[in-house]
């Protein structure tokens, strides 16, 4: 059995705050800690049924946070970027199921930390008409190679729109949104029991977990921060304009649908 584990960090029991998730934030260090232990827990679950193959891809910001000398060693560890899939990097039909660890909520709901890809880029991006976030675009580049995504870790409302998406996954829930930056945090202890034993019962039940699936050809809809990065993303030719702060896009499968969003945004991320 072949795991892919997709980390983030903004889901993580314990982390509520800017301080947690920058690279120069006074709590990053503990962040990372937390972070790495988790994973740690949903590896442990995983050998635990049977999984001879698991690749851990660090999701979060520069994507060099997970320690990988704290990593349990059954584990490959992709690091770094930029990376052509970013938070699904290395993800392909080779892999049996992926779970995805520390998830956050999408941008314009509520939950902690909330935001999709880049807090001070995108509004909302809507994909054939329906508004996703990091969850559903990266469940839906795992579909397209066929892989269910059987778990999902994170706070409550990201248990809910992973289970909006895809009703039979299974979710650890390791805090509780107060709002976007507070929260009720299950202990240290219990969140890993918790992810630990909420990755057995996916992996146990992936054959029963449909790979969620986005019907194309696709429309693609972003609405930015604001209108100096619609101008900036209409220098793309593919790109035309709506609005003052949004932009449409076609493509002809999730791969390129993926590509592109990740190509506007690091195109008007500087863009202030």
């Amino acid at each position: 059995m072949k795991l892919y584990i997709s980390a983030d960090i903004e889901g993580i029991s314990g982390v509520i705050h800017s301080e947690h998730t920058a690279r120069d934030g006074k709590e990053h260090e503990k962040a990372r800690m937390y972070m790495t232990q988790e994973i740690n827990a949903c590896i442990e679950g995983a050998l635990e049924v049977g999984a001879s193959e698991i690749v851990v891809n660090d999701s979060h910001g520069t994507m060099r946070n997970v320690l990988l000398e704290q990593l349990n060693p059954n584990a490959d560890l992709i690091s770094g970027s930029p990376k052509k899939y970013a938070m699904v990097e290395g993800l392909n039909e080779k892999f049996d199921a992926a779970i995805f660890v520390g998830y956050h909520t999408r941008m314009g709901t509520n939950g902690i930390l909330n935001h999709t890809f880049h807090g001070r880029v995108i509004q909302t991006i809507r994909v054939n008409g329906n508004e996703y976030g990091e969850f559903g675009l990266n469940a839906a580049l795992a579909g397209y190679y066929g892989v269910p995504v059987v778990m999902a870790s994170g706070c409550d409302l990201l248990s809910r729109e992973a289970a909006a998406l895809i009703p039979s996954i299974e979710t650890a829930v390791v805090k509780h949104t107060i709002n976007r930056t507070a929260a009720q945090n299950v202990s240290i202890q219990r969140s890993h029991e918790t992810i630990k034993l909420k990755t057995i019962e996916g992996i146990k039940n992936t054959n029963k977990i449909n790979p969620f699936i986005i019907d194309g050809p696709f429309e693609v809809e972003i609405s930015f921060i604001h209108s100096g990065q619609a101008d900036a993303a209409e220098i793309l030719p593919v790109v035309k304009r709506n609005n003052f702060t949004s932009i449409t896009f076609d493509a002809e499968t999730i791969p390129d649908v993926y590509r592109y969003i990740r190509s506007l945004i690091m195109m008007v991320g500087s863009v202030v």
